[in-house]
């Protein structure tokens, strides 16, 4: 209020001008060189200078209200003159407030900035101890060398599990830990911030992830790298998000795009692109420096999709969209085991939207066998469970689609005969080892007829089979072992197996090992229209031969 009246009085006096005057609007055109101002021609611009001037500073104000400053700053200025379309001031953007002087003579006023004069020759004869600053310069450096990142200012230190799992559940741990740092000045002071904290509510804070420009360029190679044509590329891009470190900045922009990517192409039923987001989630779960527990939400239920999506290609009678579904399975086996816990219940909630698309009677049986295969990857105890006590109805639902094939064949009768097929194949993959175990030797075929149905006789010998298998016998009683490579024209590519023959202490048998480049490792599916068997996969198989032969 006394500021108010001081303005006031002031202006009353006379100090203080609202208006811009004519003498002043004749100085600066005389500076300027335009000495030839009539007094009318003055008098108009100095009415429009003042009313742009009000004009400005009004818009000032607001920008200045909105800034929650109520002192106006240079930069509000330069904003109100950006805004009125006007190119804005340069070089006027000092923070400290700069002290006109006001001085009158020779009938006119004039208010100037007060600059002291320096003489040259003390400047000249100090000594000056700081370095002379450097001139603004581009400097290289290596953001990584041979996949390892150097520990150089200019690259961000990388962070370990723990510390990102910590920031995760609490982000203001590092003000906190500045907070502990500094001792407290005053004992009743830190007395009152005691019971401030215990009375006022804490609000989570947000986790800002902020991308230099390096990396920002480095999540758009990486993303086109992964999705484009060029599989060079997409190779040294997978083994970069599986192997490098620091990559947690970028975790959650990688996490979204695979997910909104999924739904894209889904409904576009583009199966090549699935694939490959698949593998980049493949290549993040096998980097050992992401902490992926935060986006969980995301990666689930992308896999879950490519799991029991009804189609996932445009041509289901023709594209190899059951490898994408095999892969998918095995990146939910994987996730279940290393993010489920009690808390999360991860495992709980897959299997129970597994086991829905198997009860629904509506789905494709494509997705029966996602489900299945998915199922078959989290475990014996879920297979016994939730798998086995639906086979019965599996089994008739196959048995009507076999039926239906025979009689009027078109294109959807043989997609789904193919779907039969290979939901045939899951339920003989999985489901004879597990009753193998639980189910008494002393069972007949009718008793595997009555209570499995249509896989009845077929469970029966596979379980049969397993029983006879010596597997004990011959890894007990191996001899010596003869290893020779082949190779097997698959398509147009030459696939290449072991075959390992394992002499056995009967004379008439012989156990013969084959196995793709002798791992039994599952391989990744690169491109989609893959068909056949998987050439990494191990077949045991025996031989019997008369004993007069060696």
């Amino acid at each position: 209020m006394d500021k108010i009246q001081r303005h006031l009085k002031e202006k009353k006096e006379g100090k203080i001008t609202p208006n811009v005057s004519a003498e002043c609007v004749r100085v600066t055109g005389e500076s300027n060189g335009i000495t030839a101002i009539t007094d009318d021609a003055a008098n108009v611009l100095a009415e429009d200078v003042t009313f742009r001037l009000k004009q400005l500073i009004q818009e000032a104000e607001k920008f200045a209200r909105h800034s929650k400053r109520q002192k106006i700053d240079t930069s509000d200025f330069t904003e109100a003159l950006i805004n009125f379309n006007v190119e804005p001031l340069y070089g006027f953007h000092s923070q400290d407030f700069i002290p006109f002087r006001f001085a009158s003579g020779g009938g006119r006023e004039l208010h100037f900035v007060e600059e002291k004069e320096v003489e040259l020759s003390e400047i000249t004869s100090q000594n000056i101890s700081g370095k002379t600053p450097l001139d603004v310069c581009v400097k290289a450096h290596w953001l990584a060398i041979e996949g390892v990142q150097p520990s150089i200012p200019e690259n961000p230190p990388p962070v370990d599990k723990e510390t990102q799992k910590q920031e995760s559940v609490d982000p203001s741990t590092n003000n906190k830990q500045t907070m502990v740092d500094k001792p407290p000045a005053d004992v009743t002071k830190m007395r009152r911030r005691a019971l401030r904290v215990t009375e006022t509510v804490h609000m989570k804070e947000c986790v800002q992830h902020e991308l230099s420009v390096e990396q920002q360029l480095y999540y758009k190679e990486i993303t086109e790298a992964c999705v484009g044509s060029d599989e060079n590329r997409r190779t040294e891009a997978l083994n970069s998000l599986s192997v490098d470190t620091g990559l947690h900045q970028m975790l959650p922009r990688f996490c979204n795009f695979i997910s909104e990517g999924v739904k894209v192409n889904v409904c576009q039923k583009n199966l090549a692109l699935l694939i490959y987001l698949m593998r980049m989630v493949k290549s993040l779960l096998e980097n050992p420096t992401l902490y992926l527990q935060n986006y969980l939400h995301q990666i689930v239920p992308a896999v879950a999709t490519c799991i029991v999506s009804k189609q996932l290609c445009l041509r289901p009678d023709v594209d190899n969209h059951w490898a994408l579904r095999d892969f998918a399975s095995r990146l939910m086996g994987t996730l279940c085991k290393q993010f489920s816990t009690n808390t999360n219940g991860i495992q709980t909630r897959v299997t129970r939207l597994l086991t829905s698309a198997l009860l629904d009677k509506t789905t494709p049986l494509a997705s029966h066998y996602g489900a299945l295969t998915a199922l078959g990857e989290l475990g014996p105890e879920v297979v016994e469970t939730f798998v086995i006590p639906l086979v019965h109805d599996e089994g008739q639902r196959v048995k009507s689609v076999l039926d239906n094939s025979v009689t009027m064949a078109n294109a959807f009768n043989t997609t789904e005969k193919n779907s039969a097929d290979r939901v045939k194949t899951a339920i003989l993959k999985i489901i004879p080892p597990i009753l193998k175990n639980i189910r008494p030797e002393t069972d007949k075929q009718e008793d595997y007829v009555n209570e499995y149905g249509y896989y009845g006789s077929i469970l029966f010998n596979a379980v049969t089979k397993l029983r006879e298998t010596p597997v004990t016998t011959a890894s007990s009683s191996i001899g010596i072992i003869k290893t020779t490579t082949s190779s097997v024209s698959n398509c147009k590519n030459q696939v290449p197996f072991q075959i390992q023959t394992v002499s056995q202490t009967r004379p008439n048998q012989k156990l013969y090992i084959v196995g793709g480049s002798g791992s039994s490792t599952p391989s990744t599916p690169t491109t989609p229209n893959v068909r056949g068997p998987n050439p990494n996969m191990q077949k045991l198989i025996v031989v019997t031969t008369p004993s007069s032969l060696p």
